[in-house]
């Protein structure tokens, strides 16, 4: 009876073809590892330019500058300061004899002397294109380090895009590795803790690995027609490594309870894959269409963003539902190879609905539901409070690294002496005949203006000394007052423009991918659970979780409460792109565990137990897959809160406690209580959607099971 039913669903003929060719999944997706990953290194990625990665007012600047071919080079700014006015003459000659020889820089300016006449700015700019600029700044680092050896009674700091660029592209790959050296070690053993073997612990492991390096490969393919931001690779191998690892644990997990409980090898595998790989199927499904929600910010680093994880995610999916039976299936008993003893017997021993810490949580859970829904619902709003005075920007790289490093160090420095120094405001001016009287007037009124007659555009340099109210006065006032009239048109790019325009356009983009989540995810849920009851106390879990996560990260990287815990600082501000990245990567993520444990709840209420009956069995059953899921992820996640970069930290803190409470909070007190309150109430079908087929063909009977397990409660 359950041989036959569970052929019925999608993932149940998928594992039974599988195990059926076994040769097949496996040669056939170690030969898709090699090729994706082979052509992907051959053929490299390809990163978005400046323009791209903007928006708005300082987006167009930009595109008007690159398509007349006049890109700005990456400039360079060093700063000499001396403890008396004058002093620093000698080291600033060297210092400019020094990076003239190196034959990698032009518009060598000469010293600009600082208020006080304690302090020159030395500007000068990288030659050739500013994207490779990072690449040739080594020599000029060194010239400069040269002279402040040989200058010790002088101070220089440099800061510039070329400098910043080295600095950032060293960094960026250190802690990639680091990630992957930390992660990898993390989940193996949690896996080890699960399963108490050493090959049931690899398999998971092995298979996210691959899928990861697959992904790679055909992400670079496809940056040639998309480009991509230079940490895109590292939220790949973020959500890659943990999705992957996920998805696997799901399968194995239940494949063993199933062995555990008396079934032959061959029955357990297809009871596996006809409800947890249906449950990895809804899941992928799920998190990549959220993904795709991305793709309507308006914004290329999102659309990058969003194909990067619906690549991964669909590799890890596919592999879990392929490769993995294929192998269940040739290994047989030998998945338990390379026991552990104590961790194996804790391992056998924990068989399905028999977690004691479970007991103690969901029983007093389901004896009061009333007061722990209200508890856990406080509890998250609580934690979500702070999120109400969130900041968000573009945070530059003097905060990406923290107030202590180098780089910080100099950008704050030279900023106290010749303030809106190192980001000053570009004005790009287009005009039908640049050399027209009125225009060369109001250029006329500007310092620090470039004319490019015979593009018909000037470029003005303008300090911002007040920030964004200088900018809005810049845009607002002194440009209009100027041009208004000539017949040209004025456009303001650098970095504080740049930060506000693409704010603006998070701003107006966050509602479309919101509503589309949203809508999909309802639409989803209602699908393949056949209740609207479900499909909506879905999403009013998960934007509780994302709501948390968002007053989490504010106060600890806007306020810094506890940062300094997690070698961090309070920035005064949340990296402008982190909202919407984590609101829609944590309605992705938590629909895992929530397929993953209301498949459970309603496979027992088929099965015939009552809606009481059918919860505290599905979260028991559940429980120690979600546990040791989360536990990777939370992992995964955490290492990513530990790297250098401001962005990655707000990431993995973000991540990590969102799905922390998600696994805890979410599911094992607020579900459980809201679904017994709700009663039958649950599991009521719309009757336009009785009549379409189910998602998931027959239940496999396990009444038996559900009521054995009910007796032991």
């Amino acid at each position: 009876m359950e041989r036959g039913r569970a052929r019925h669903n999608l993932a149940a003929r998928i594992g039974v073809w599988s195990t059926h060719h076994r040769k097949t999944a496996v040669l056939g997706w170690l030969l898709f590892v090699v090729l994706a990953a082979g052509i992907g290194g051959a053929t490299g990625m390809v990163e978005m330019s400046d323009a791209e990665n903007g928006a708005g007012d300082s987006a167009r600047a930009e595109q008007i500058l690159q398509d007349a071919g006049l890109a700005k080079p990456a400039g360079e700014l060093v700063m000499v300061s001396a403890p008396a006015a004058g002093e620093w003459e000698a080291a600033a000659a060297a210092l400019t004899d020094a990076v003239r020889d190196t034959g990698e820089i032009r518009d060598l300016a000469a010293p600009l002397p600082s208020a006080d006449g304690k302090d020159a700015l030395i500007t000068f700019a990288m030659r050739g294109d500013a994207r490779t600029a990072p690449d040739r700044v080594q020599p000029v680092l060194d010239a400069v380090a040269a002279v402040a050896k040989a200058h010790p009674d002088v101070e220089i700091h440099q800061f510039g895009e070329a400098s910043a660029g080295k600095w950032l592209g060293d960094l960026l790959a250190e802690d990639f590795r680091r990630a992957e050296f930390t992660a990898v070690p993390l989940a193996l053993g949690i896996l080890l803790v699960a399963f108490g073997a050493v090959v049931a612990a690899l398999l998971p492991v092995g298979l996210a690995l691959t899928a990861c390096l697959a992904a790679f490969g055909l992400l670079s393919i496809a940056s040639h027609q998309l480009h991509l931001f230079q940490t895109t690779y590292s939220v790949m191998f973020l959500m890659g490594f943990a999705v992957g690892v996920d998805y696997c644990l799901f399968y194995l997990r239940r494949e063993r309870d199933e062995r555990a409980a008396g079934r032959d090898a061959e029955t357990a595998l297809r009871i596996a894959a006809a409800t947890s790989g249906r449950a990895v199927l809804v899941s992928g499904l799920t998190v990549m269409v959220a993904m795709g929600g991305m793709f309507l910010s308006g914004l290329l680093l999102f659309k990058g963003f969003a194909l990067a994880t619906i690549i991964v995610v669909f590799i890890a999916m596919l592999g879990s539902v392929t490769v993995l039976p294929a192998l269940l299936s040739w290994l047989g008993d030998r998945v338990d190879a390379g026991r552990i003893p104590f961790l194996n017997r804790r391992a056998r021993h924990t068989s399905p609905g028999s977690g004691r810490i479970v007991a103690r949580v969901l029983g007093p859970v389901l004896a009061r539901p009333r007061l722990f829904a209200v508890a856990a619902t406080v509890l998250l709003l609580g934690l979500a409070a702070p999120a109400l005075g969130m900041k968000t920007e573009t945070l530059g790289l003097e905060k990406q690294f923290g107030s202590d490093s180098q780089l910080s160090v100099a950008h704050r420095t030279i900023t106290e002496s010749f303030p809106g120094g190192p980001a000053p405001a570009l004005v790009v001016v287009r005009a039908p005949d640049i050399t027209a009287p009125d225009v060369g007037k109001a250029l006329a009124g500007f310092d620090n203006v470039t004319v490019h007659r015979a593009e018909n555009i000037a470029e003005i340099e303008v300090p911002l000394p007040d920030g964004t109210a200088g900018l809005t006065e810049l845009r607002e006032q002194r440009l209009p007052a100027a041009f208004d009239g000539t017949g040209a048109r004025t456009y303001v790019t650098g970095e504080t423009a740049g930060s506000v325009d693409f704010n603006d356009q998070l701003r107006r983009g966050i509602v479309p991918v919101f509503a589309f989540i949203t809508a999909v995810t309802f639409l989803l849920m209602l699908f393949c659970f056949r209740s609207y009851v479900i499909a909506v106390t879905s999403i009013a879990l998960n934007l509780l979780s994302v709501a948390a996560s968002y007053g989490v990260m504010t106060a600890v990287f806007q306020h810094g409460w506890g940062a300094s815990l997690i070698g961090s600082e309070g920035v005064g501000a949340i990296e402008a792109w982190m909202p919407l990245f984590v609101l829609v990567v944590l309605f992705g993520l938590s629909m895992d565990y929530h397929v993953f444990v209301v498949s459970r709840i309603r496979e027992a209420r088929v099965g015939g137990l009552d809606n009481r009956g059918a919860i505290e069995t599905g979260i028991r059953r559940t429980a120690g897959a979600v546990t040791g899921a989360a536990a990777i992820m939370v992992a995964v996640f955490a290492v990513f809160g530990t790297l250098s970069m401001q962005d990655m930290q707000q990431m993995g803190v973000g991540l990590a406690v969102a799905v922390l409470l998600d696994a805890t909070v979410v599911r094992m007190v607020l579900l459980p209580s809201v679904m017994l309150l709700l009663g039958e109430r649950n599991w009521r079908t719309p009757k336009g959607l009785s009549r379409l087929p189910s998602l998931e063909g027959d239940e496999p009977d396990l009444r038996a099971d559900a009521t054995s397990v009910t007796a032991k409660v």
